[in-house]
């Protein structure tokens, strides 16, 4: 695996888009999407919430309104957006509201942020696509939000590819068991 740091508070590289995705704790969420083609890079931070310049203490209280996010940097000319939501739709439980296993409180919670408002319609498709399946499994209603990103702040450097740095880190993602397509 070949980790790429680039500057994130500064603009998306050219040729790629980025969508920012809650699923749990945000270390395995990043984790996810390191070794899917067309992901650039990612980045681990805070978003969906009310309180500026959030610290993970303060987003751990509950107090900030924000989720654990993982921002993510792909080329669609490499992998579509599709691929990414099948990997976010398996990866965790998208139907427990404010947590995800062990993982308990709102920022924990499932959550799709973009930047552009023209992706709206493919993920909330998605979002029906994989609604069906659950359906067909009897496996439960989804709680994920959907919305544009107003704000995303970026967390603490230690933070940033955690699982990378400490590969026996702790990671308690796990999805329902049915398969997006």
């Amino acid at each position: 695996m070949s980790i790429i740091e680039i500057d994130v508070h500064s603009a998306k590289p050219k040729d790629h888009l980025q969508i920012f995705f809650g699923m749990g704790c945000f270390w395995g969420a990043e984790r996810k999407f390191w070794s899917v083609d067309g992901v650039l890079t990612t980045a681990v931070g805070y978003a969906g919430g009310h309180h500026e310049n959030p610290k993970y203490d303060e987003v751990c209280s509950g107090e900030t309104g924000h989720a654990e996010i993982v921002r993510v940097f792909f080329n669609p000319e490499v992998n579509s957006l599709e691929n990414l939501m099948k990997v976010f739709w398996e990866s965790h439980d998208p139907t427990q509201l404010n947590r995800q296993g062990n993982d308990i409180g709102s920022q924990y919670r499932s959550i799709i942020l973009i930047d552009k408002n023209e992706l709206l319609p493919l993920i909330q498709s998605s979002k029906n696509k994989y609604q069906e399946r659950l359906n067909y499994k009897s496996a439960g209603k989804i709680k994920t939000e959907i919305g544009v990103l107003k704000k995303f702040y970026l967390a603490e450097n230690y933070h940033q590819k955690y699982l990378h740095k400490n590969p026996n880190g702790y990671c308690g993602l796990k999805g329902t068991g049915v398969d997006y397509i």
